[in-house]
C-alpha cells in the first residue's frame, strides 16, 4: 500500500504551501512587498499496465494503461509582481517607483541587489542610502544647507541650496528592469538579487518605454491581498486535513488486513 507515503507527501506539499502563506501574511505591510504562491506538481508514476498493450491473439490492445500516482511535490515559490498601492508619507527622500523597474542599491561587498522599497535617507557623508545604509547606485550627494529636494517622474534630482534661488542638479535616478521578474532571489532586508533565471538587468531612466516612474513622497505598500491570503490558509488546511485522514484511513486498512486469521 503506498497510500501512506503518498498522503505524506501531500501533507509536506500543503505544510509549505502554508509557510508561503504565512510568509506573505507576516509581510502584510512591508514596503515594496511582493506576495508569493507556491507551485507543485506530481511525481513519477509507477505503471501498472501499460496502455496500447496487446490484449488476445485478435489483436486487440488495451485502450488506457494503470499508472498510479506516488504523490506530489513542491516546484517553486513564484512572485507576483502586481502594483502595490502607493502610500503618501510628505517624506521628500520617500519615493516610489509606479509601474515596472527597481531601484539599484550597492552592497557592501561591491555586489549590487535591487528593491522597491524607496525608504531612503541621507548618510552622515550626505549620500542618499536605504535603511540598512547602502548606498543608492547610481551614487548621489546632497550638499550641505540643502532646503529642498526635488526628484522628478523621470528620476532627475535637484536640490535647493539655502539662499540660492536656482536649483542645483545633483545626478540621474535609474531604474532596473528583468526579463523576468520571478526569476530574481530574495536576500531579506527587502533586497532581490539577479539570477540566470532572471536574465541579465536592464538599465533604463524612469518613464523610458516599459519603465515605471517615480513618485516622490509615496511609498509602494505591499501588494498582499489579507482576503485572499486567508481563504488560500483555509484551503491549505483542509487539503492538510485531508491528506492526514488518507493516511489514518490506510492504517485503519493496514490493521484490519493483519487481524485477518
Amino acid at each position: 500500500m503506498k497510500a501512506l507515503g503518498i498522503a505524506a507527501t501531500g501533507m509536506l506539499a500543503q505544510q509549505t504551501n502554508v509557510d508561503v502563506i504565512s510568509n506573505n501574511i507576516a509581510n502584510a505591510n512591508t514596503t515594496g512587498f511582493k506576495s508569493s504562491r507556491a507551485a507543485f506538481q506530481d511525481l513519477i508514476y509507477e505503471t501498472v499496465k501499460r496502455g496500447g498493450a496487446t490484449t488476445s491473439d485478435q489483436g486487440t490492445s488495451r485502450p488506457t494503461g494503470v499508472d498510479i500516482g506516488l504523490g506530489v511535490q513542491t516546484a517553486g515559490t513564484i512572485r507576483l509582481n502586481t502594483q502595490g498601492g502607493l502610500l503618501a508619507t510628505k517624506n521628500q527622500l520617500d519615493m516610489a517607483i509606479d509601474g515596472r523597474g527597481y531601484f539599484t542599491i550597492n552592497l557592501p561587498d561591491g555586489s549590487l541587489a535591487y528593491t522597491r522599497d524607496g525608504a531612503f535617507q541621507l548618510s552622515a557623508e550626505g549620500t542618499i542610502v536605504n535603511l540598512q545604509g547602502y548606498e543608492l547606485s547610481p551614487g548621489i550627494s546632497v550638499p550641505d544647507n540643502t532646503v529642498n529636494i526635488d526628484v522628478s517622474d523621470q528620476g532627475t534630482v535637484t536640490a535647493f541650496i539655502e539662499n540660492d534661488p536656482d536649483p542645483v542638479e545633483l545626478g540621474q535616478i535609474t531604474m532596473t528592469t528583468f526579463t523576468n521578474d520571478a526569476g530574481l532571489r530574495a536576500l531579506g532586508d527587502n533586497l532581490l538579487q539577479s539570477t540566470a533565471s532572471s536574465g541579465d538587468p536592464i538599465q533604463a531612466n524612469p518613464g523610458d518605454p516599459g519603465v515605471g516612474i517615480i513618485r516622490q513622497g509615496f511609498l509602494e505598500n505591499s501588494n498582499v491581498d489579507i482576503i485572499q491570503q486567508i481563504t488560500a490558509l483555509i484551503s491549505a488546511q483542509r487539503a492538510y486535513e485531508m491528506n492526514s485522514k488518507t493516511i489514518e484511513t490506510a492504517d485503519q486498512m493496514m490493521s484490519a488486513a493483519n487481524q485477518i486469521k
